[in-house]
């Protein structure tokens, strides 16, 4: 599938406010990429296939989940917000016919990271929280980050995910956590 008929697909499912956000990754993701050297076509995709199971309803994301024996821990089960990038990278598989473990890692970790991700992991995962429609205190501080060293950029994004769950009064998941303590300990 080339990627003007992903783009075509999805319109078809995500809302636009959510098609709008991919592409708008898509086009920050892509940006970094080339700067630092991260395949650009598998950047692409991934980012615009993020959230490709994002709208579909709880009932019909565990219904999926189990089709595809999609394993949720406890965390994920009572995190909605969380579901999709697990079945979304499954989704890429099945209905977009993604067969590259790095895409299908950088969609399946790019809401709850993981310690040692590989570049195109740590890209999406950092697009998605600094595209241009993003604006949360701290945003442009990250921007500016982003380009002199990811890591470090990697670690205020996390901490902004960390500082707005618990904000919400909502779980963390264990993987966020020991992603920015691989990381901490990385830059330190």
């Amino acid at each position: 599938m080339t990627i003007e008929q992903m783009r075509e697909k999805l319109k078809q499912v995500l809302t636009e406010k959510r098609y709008s956000h991919s592409i708008g990754v898509m086009n920050t993701a892509v940006e970094m990429a080339e700067h630092y050297g991260a395949d650009v076509e598998k950047t692409r995709i991934a980012a615009l296939l993020h959230d490709c199971a994002k709208n579909y309803s709880s009932s019909e994301m565990f219904e999926l989940c189990e089709r595809y024996n999609v394993i949720l821990d406890d965390i994920t089960r009572s995190s909605r917000g969380l579901i999709h990038g697990f079945l979304g990278a499954v989704i890429a598989e099945k209905y977009y016919g993604v067969t590259d473990p790095e895409i299908y890692d950088a969609i399946y970790y790019h809401t709850i990271g993981k310690p040692d991700m590989s570049l195109i992991t740590k890209i999406i995962y950092i697009a998605d929280g600094i595209e241009p429609s993003r604006n949360f205190e701290g945003v442009d501080r990250i921007r500016d980050m982003v380009y002199e060293d990811i890591d470090r950029a990697l670690v205020l994004q996390i901490d902004y995910t960390i500082r707005s769950v618990i904000n919400k009064g909502g779980l963390l998941h264990t993987n966020t956590i020991d992603t920015r303590n691989f990381y901490l300990r990385k830059i330190r």
